[in-house]
């Protein structure tokens, strides 16, 4: 992070009525960016300008994410502010494959250093939930100055550079914050469009559809492969949510789901054998679940429901 990308290639092709210039009009719209971005169902709420001299439709479209994110986490407009300085600076609003080393996304944030997969960082609405966990995390970021903020979160090697662009920041927060956004009524269940009802759950289910393809390991915790307890521990981790290690532990934690209650996107399943819970995974919407089944296989989506199966009951992780 750090280094102002130049123009990139686009990699969001999407017709959406966010006029440059003009007023928004009564309209329902889905954000989607690609794999794996977390699908968003928008609707006017309040006044927006709709005025943004010189912001593209693709900018305004990854502004639009980062706002709503924001929103959803409950941080306040002044952080959106912050966020969008940062993103205009690292990655000009575009949600680039590419960077200085390994730095990928909006915010140009390095797998190497811990900010997630490449999958999971070229996903707007999860590079948004990290880096506003990070804003968050900050003492007093809400005194500091724009810059200062965002450098707080993103160690840039050029720390005054935010300024530049605190006023364009102004100016879309303007244009796209009278935008409502919340996850869709209904999840697909599939990891190239994700719907979830909270930020955590969202960075969970976003941190495991990041993992398919990866081996069951017994005992594994991500290094080689994954156990069943283990991916969805590791997926809630992302998510700043401490889970014990096993799923026997993991259903004790809770907190339970009544029975008869829907299940939601972000929810852990459980599986047991005369009580005895012995397998979870984690549940994506439409009747799907992603885990790490067993020895032999690998980290993958699939129905959670299926003939001969020992369901036994959900929990629905909070912090």
């Amino acid at each position: 992070m750090g280094t102002k990308i130049g123009v990139g290639i686009a990699v969001l092709v999407l017709a959406i009525p966010l006029l440059i210039g003009a007023q928004l009009i009564g309209i329902t719209q889905l954000f989607s960016s690609g794999s794996s971005t977390g699908a968003l169902t928008c609707t006017p709420d309040g006044t927006p300008t709709g005025k943004a001299p010189g912001v593209t439709a693709e900018q305004l479209i990854n502004a639009g994410t980062i706002v709503a994110v924001g929103k959803q986490m409950g941080v306040p407009e002044p952080g959106w502010v912050v966020a969008i300085a940062a993103a205009l600076q690292e990655s000009g609003l575009r949600n680039l494959h590419y960077g200085d080393r390994d730095s990928l996304g909006l915010f140009q944030q390095r797998p190497s250093m811990g900010w997630g997969t490449p999958d999971q960082i070229t996903t707007p609405s999860y590079a948004a939930t990290q880096f506003f966990q990070h804003l968050l995390a900050t003492p007093d970021w809400q005194r500091m100055s724009v810059t200062d903020a965002a450098q707080a979160v993103q160690h840039s090697g050029f720390p005054h550079a935010y300024a530049n662009h605190e006023h364009t920041a102004r100016t879309i927060v303007a244009a796209t914050s009278g935008v409502r956004c919340q996850p869709a009524p209904s999840a697909s269940g599939d990891c190239a469009d994700i719907a979830a009802p909270t930020p955590a759950a969202l960075a969970a289910i976003n941190y495991a559809c990041g993992q398919r393809g990866l081996p069951y390991v017994w005992g594994g915790d991500g290094d080689t492969g994954f156990d069943c307890s283990g991916l969805t521990r590791a997926a809630y981790a992302a998510a700043g949510i401490t889970l014990p290690r096993t799923s026997r532990e993991q259903y004790a934690a809770g907190p339970r789901l009544p029975d008869g209650q829907p299940l939601l996107p972000g929810d852990l399943v459980f599986y047991a054998t005369a009580g005895r819970v012995h397998h979870v995974g984690l549940y994506l919407g439409g009747g799907n679940m992603i885990d790490a089944p067993d020895v032999g296989q690998v980290v993958r989506v699939h129905a959670y429901r299926y003939p001969g199966d020992d369901y036994y009951h959900a929990t629905r992780p909070s912090n």
